[in-house]
């Protein structure tokens, strides 16, 4: 008798989109009797959500199934799938190198998801990383028996047309595909009713978004968040990641015109040299660049910047190298993730000469102290401050929640009341590391 699976345990790397699919997929699947488990082992069938950006991605996926063969033998009926975008890289490649895989699937169809299951119960083995022109998120219905927490994301485009040199998102997500206004409204709708409060609209080149409206006309992100604001429980609203190029006037007149739009922007520079720059076919100049962030705070001078960084661009030199610093000297970036350049199979920059690996492990290391000294300043400045703080979760100890600053530090207080969901001001009384610790107003 073939085993049904009722049980699904997900483990997720990388971006918050791969987040937001994980949890559409589980969400989805309860309404076919599948419900999510927190250990591999209690599972009937084991999902990898893959992401390609990171150092050696696919080999990390493989390093991780070898884990799970102890598990495979000890139930050889759990299945196990490996989705998102090392399965849309590797396709038939992972099925080849490792046996106990079941499923491989690309980010487009995990609409399919249920049909793909009953399949897999039956012992097929099987492969899909078709690009496809449907809405899977059309598809994978929210569940009405769900309950949201205070925050949540909702894509509202996806794939790149950009084309960076170094980068995979457009071999792994596609072209740029904006969903329907119309939809998107409803949806967000939806997850305010079920007791979202904040809302992060999420997109790999999300400034980019543009759909037609059913009245007619071009609806760009500027206008769409204009409308998913007017629901009215709804308190804050957050985009992310943006491209400078798309950066458009109207988007960043919003930071001063609408007040649930949280005074917090992700905008990637990735190096601060313009030769490199162009090298990584970026689009975009260093001084287009300040100049868009300028405006933003003459509109609102208190909004807090993060970015992106790439060190050991291939022909990177120590002049560059110093530009980049130059760069965060110039903005002071509250918030910024770097990383070491690694070669990716099938972009432009993987056939060039790559810098040795301990210049880039040097340039990382000073990039990255001059980053967080920044970081500390930034939360330093908030401290003594009152912040209307988002409270998400519950913290390690009793009567400790976990909450978010309208800049997206992560704020802990001590409540003897549930305060979960609601915003509440709290004065910060100290910064330590990555967290920032607060009491309640009264």
């Amino acid at each position: 008798m073939v085993k049904k699976i009722e049980k699904i345990f997900v483990k997720t790397y990388g971006c918050q989109m791969n987040v937001f699919d994980s949890d559409r997929i589980t969400d989805s699947l309860i309404d076919f009797g599948i419900r999510k488990v927190k250990e591999p082992q209690w599972s009937d069938l084991i999902l990898l959500n893959t992401c390609h950006i990171r150092e050696k991605a696919a080999e990390k996926v493989y390093s991780e199934l070898g884990r799970f063969k102890k598990i495979k033998r000890e139930n050889p009926e759990i299945k196990i799938g490996v989705i998102g975008c090392v399965a849309q890289a590797e396709g038939q490649e992972i099925m080849r190198r490792a046996e106990i895989v079941d499923m491989v699937l690309g980010p487009q169809v995990y609409h399919r998801l249920p049909e793909i299951i009953k399949r897999i119960q039956d012992g097929e083995r099987v492969v899909d990383t078709d690009f496809t022109l449907e809405d899977k998120f059309e598809k994978l219905e929210h569940s009405k028996h769900v309950k949201r927490q205070p925050a949540a994301f909702l894509t509202v485009q996806e794939g790149c047309d950009k084309f960076c040199s170094f980068c995979v998102v457009p071999y792994t997500r596609g072209a740029e595909a904006s969903r329907s206004p119309e939809v998107l409204f409803k949806e967000a709708k939806e997850l305010v009713t079920s007791g979202v409060r904040e809302l992060t609209l999420l997109g790999q080149n999300v400034n980019a978004y543009q759909a037609p409206r059913k009245s007619g006309g071009l609806l760009d992100l500027a206008g769409l968040i204009k409308e998913i604001c007017t629901i009215s429980d709804l308190k804050r609203l957050r985009f992310i990641t943006s491209h400078p190029r798309d950066m458009t006037i109207d988007l960043i007149k919003l930071f001063g015109e609408e007040e649930k739009l949280m005074p917090y922007l992700h905008l990637p520079i990735q190096s601060g040299s313009d030769r490199i720059l162009k090298r990584m076919n970026r689009g975009h100049t260093v001084r287009a660049y300040i100049e868009t962030i300028d405006r933003l705070r003459e509109i609102r001078s208190d909004i807090a910047i993060s970015s992106d960084f790439i060190v050991g661009f291939p022909g990177e030199t120590e002049e560059d190298f110093s530009l980049t610093l130059d760069i965060c000297d110039k903005i002071r970036y509250a918030q910024a993730y770097s990383f070491k350049y690694s070669p990716r199979a099938g972009t432009p920059a993987y056939e060039r000469a790559d810098l040795p690996e301990e210049i880039k492990v040097k340039r990382l290391m000073r990039l990255q102290e001059k980053l967080q000294i920044h970081q500390s300043q930034f939360q330093t400045n908030l401290v003594e401050t009152v912040q209307e703080i988002l409270i998400e979760k519950h913290g390690k100890f009793s009567n400790q929640y976990l909450g978010r600053s309208p800049y997206m530090n992560p704020v802990v207080i001590t409540s003897r009341e549930d305060i979960i969901g609601k915003i509440i001001k709290v004065r910060i009384v100290s910064s330590n590391g990555l967290s920032l610790f607060g009491e309640p107003v009264t």
